[in-house]
């Protein structure tokens, strides 16, 4: 039956009855006000408003606080919070400060305080880090119209905290494409076999010196350490064939370093006897010229002395002469005038070397008598014995 029709059992308008919020209606939004603020009332000490409304019987029902108490508690939370601001950043990492998700300032290691949450939160970005990614068997086109299997390793760390925060959404999945861009450049712009022999070291330097100024270029805030072509091969199918390759190469140069090896050996020792023996030249040069000058000077002052005595001079030049030839010889043959055709013959290196006391051939006295002459009256002994006096070395 609808609320306004006749005969209807009570008043059943929605409207009315407000102030009852028993069955006959919903409840009042006024009275339910008025309650919430005596219970704040209540809190900070107001106490009841008076005598009450409606049918709560004159209170809210909710006992009276201390002021102090309650202003109290207020300042615990007050202080509580604003503690929550206080942090610490290690030496390891750098601090960055955002209000209401946007940047407000870099902090260094060390203590520091923000405003508390929710006004301003730090994310802290660990710039000591060493961070690594690597590019595993990857195949690349070279140059030369080669396939060739690259593996990589980057090693990496953070820079800027800043930039690698708030710059680019995913900075180390951008930089790991940035590496893999570049590594194809340099390869497509190298043949083959520079890249898996002796080009690997140049190879990492141009990945790393691109790969860095992109990752600057972009504000990534990642800083690279070393770029290390770990690997570079050929396919599977055809390395045997490459590898042959390679020890024929290697074999090659092994035998370029050997003959450099020999000739850097022998050709300064070339030198060095090339130049030994001008020395010699010229020492021996030096010499002769020296000694040729010395007997000039020498045979010209005999020569003044020979004009002013002739005969002085001349036996004197006979027997020095006599002493520096005997000299140096061990056996002495005298031939003496007027004593028929024996030849004294005088031992003197065996008699240098032979005790004192002992005789040589069965002779005492150690002077042994050889007859070197044949028959008396032979034309060329008899000659000989007319010679004067005269000694020569017997060999």
């Amino acid at each position: 039956m609808a609320w306004n029709e006749p005969g209807g059992g009570g008043n059943r308008d929605p409207w009315g009855n407000r102030g009852s919020g028993g069955d006959g209606g919903p409840p009042d939004l006024d009275e339910a006000l008025r309650k919430v603020k005596n219970r704040l009332s209540g809190l900070f000490g107001a106490g009841n408003s008076g005598g009450g409304s409606g049918s709560s019987g004159g209170g809210s029902g909710v006992p009276n606080i201390n002021p102090r108490i309650a202003w109290a508690v207020l300042g615990l939370v007050i202080v509580g919070w604003l503690a929550s601001g206080f942090y610490i950043i290690q030496a390891a990492e750098r601090g960055i400060v955002t209000r209401f998700g946007a940047f407000v300032t870099e902090v260094g290691p060390g203590p520091h305080w923000h405003l508390p949450y929710p006004i301003e939160s730090v994310d802290t970005v660990n710039v000591a880090q060493n961070r690594s990614l690597t590019l595993q068997q990857q195949g690349m086109l070279t140059r030369d119209e080669n396939v060739v299997v690259v593996d990589m390793s980057v090693q990496y760390d953070v820079k800027n905290a800043t930039g690698f925060i708030f710059e680019v959404r995913s900075p180390e999945e951008t930089l790991h494409q940035v590496i893999e861009s570049v590594v194809r450049e340099v390869v497509g712009k190298n043949r083959m076999d520079f890249i898996i022999t002796e080009g690997r070291g140049e190879v990492a330097n141009r990945v790393h010196e691109l790969a860095q100024g992109i990752a600057d270029e972009y504000v990534t805030g990642l800083n690279i350490q070393a770029v290390n072509l770990r690997n570079a091969q050929p396919p599977e199918p055809v390395q045997p064939a490459f590898e042959d390759a390679i020890t024929a190469r290697e074999d090659q140069q092994r035998f370029i370093n050997e003959a450099d090896a020999v000739r850097n050996r022998i050709i300064p020792e070339a030198r060095g006897q090339a130049a030994q023996t001008v020395e010699e030249a010229r020492a021996y040069r030096t010499r002769v010229v020296e000694s040729a000058e010395g007997d000039v000077s020498r045979f010209s002052a005999l020569l003044t002395e020979y004009q002013q005595a002739p005969e002085v001079t001349r036996k004197r030049l006979y027997m020095d002469t006599m002493e520096r030839v005997l000299g140096s010889t061990g056996k002495v043959l005298v031939d003496r005038e007027g004593e028929g055709r024996n030849m004294i013959y005088l031992p003197l290196d065996r008699m240098a070397n032979q005790p004192a006391g002992q005789s040589s051939g069965g002779n005492r006295v150690g002077l042994p008598s050889t007859p070197m002459s044949g028959a008396a009256g032979s034309d060329g002994d008899s000659s000989r014995g007319n010679r004067p006096d005269r000694s020569r070395e017997s060999n």
